[in-house]
């Protein structure tokens, strides 16, 4: 029955190909009725009964515009085509979040393409990097006078409230965003006097409210202006930033086997996820807040070469959505903090755990892409 489906719908391709003025001509079945609206005749306003009083006056919902050129125009109309969108009203790849006192920037790329970026920003008004963490996604400055680094960011710091001459250091910091793909990124600097040599540990969360601002403002102008540019990646951090410094495949006391990852639970749902998405099988759905992966191992990954052609779904060769149902082989990718490390499980449901052979054959694909 598909096969021969599918050669209907090739003889309809064919048949409309071949001047049925029946069916696409000006009077055809499927004709353009996008000018019918020019046919419409314009009726008397409604009138109330003149014993009525009291009531609003009704007034037409749908004007016609007092500008239009020529109203009784007749025949095809062809639509304008739209301008093209100016550079200031496209949705950029980077945008400033706030959380109380808390400035952030969000960025619609993976930390290691925003890496480089953020180092370069830093370099270029005069910080100098002193340490460069690139496995956990932060990076250090030096102490450095304000009046010291670029004259460009001195003005700019100076303007939001900084001493010129007041000592400073800066961290930054780029996790993963809880959407794929997307990083989260945050400015901290903590400030001593000049001269001083009392070294100030970074808060948790900003203090300096108004250089933390400036610098975060400043850097979200320069990832913008670089992402029209088009940007680099970071090989270094591509590598690293979400690799585990350590992952073992063992049992769990029921003798269930479970995938220990020594890493915070950010970085290992980022670094798992990575791994599944090498693996051959297709990830339907996540949850980040529950820390699950949904995976099908009876269907491929969604890449280009897995997914069928033109002609495959015409004549029915693709399966169809009851297909997919029958030989479906759903599982959950459960990630739990336990500890100073994460555990990754393989479950069938939130009550079952997954056959020993299933949950080993995964979490060794996934330790394996993980290196």
């Amino acid at each position: 029955m598909k096969r021969l489906a599918g050669l209907s719908a090739l003889a309809l391709i064919i048949s409309s190909t071949s001047g049925c003025g029946w069916v696409w001509g000006p009077e055809g079945y499927f004709r353009d009725r996008g000018s019918d609206y020019l046919e419409a005749a314009q009726t008397a306003p409604m009138q109330l009964p003149p014993d009525i009083t009291g009531v609003k006056r009704l007034d037409p919902l749908l004007p016609i515009p007092r500008n239009v050129a020529n109203d009784t125009a007749k025949g095809e109309y062809t639509v304008p085509r739209p301008q093209p969108l100016s550079v200031g009203a496209t949705a950029s790849d980077f945008s400033l979040q706030k959380t109380g006192d808390t400035r952030s920037i969000l960025a619609q790329r993976s930390p290691a393409e925003v890496w480089p970026i953020a180092h370069q920003y830093f370099e270029d008004n005069g910080f100098h990097v002193a340490e460069d963490r690139p496995q956990t996604g932060e990076f250090n400055t030096t102490w450095q006078r304000i009046d010291g680094l670029s004259a460009t960011m001195a003005k700019r710091l100076t303007v939001s409230g900084a001493n010129a001459d007041t000592e400073a250091r800066v961290r930054i910091r780029i996790e993963p965003g809880v959407q794929r793909n997307t990083s989260e990124i945050y400015v901290v600097s903590v400030t001593r006097p000049a001269g001083s040599s009392t070294d100030v540990e970074f808060p948790a969360n900003t203090t300096n409210l108004g250089l933390d601002s400036a610098l975060t403002d400043d850097l979200l102008a320069s990832l913008s202006r670089s992402a029209e540019k088009g940007g680099s990646v970071s090989l270094l951090a591509a590598r690293d930033f979400d690799t585990p410094k350590r992952v073992a495949l063992s049992v769990d006391g029921s003798g269930n086997p479970v995938l220990n990852v020594a890493d915070d639970l950010d970085r290992a749902w980022s670094s798992v996820g990575r791994a599944l998405d090498q693996g051959d099988w297709r990830v339907e759905d996540i949850n980040r807040s529950l820390g699950l992966y949904y995976i099908n191992l009876a269907e491929k990954a969604k890449k280009p070469e897995n997914e069928p052609g033109f002609f495959s779904r015409l004549f029915g060769s693709a399966p169809n959505k009851e297909e997919i149902e029958a030989r479906a082989e759903r599982y959950q990718v459960r990630l739990s903090k336990v500890g100073d490390n994460v555990q990754v499980t393989v479950e069938k449901n939130i009550n079952t755990v997954a056959p020993a052979d299933v949950a080993r054959r995964v979490l060794g694909i996934i330790q394996d892409n993980l290196g």
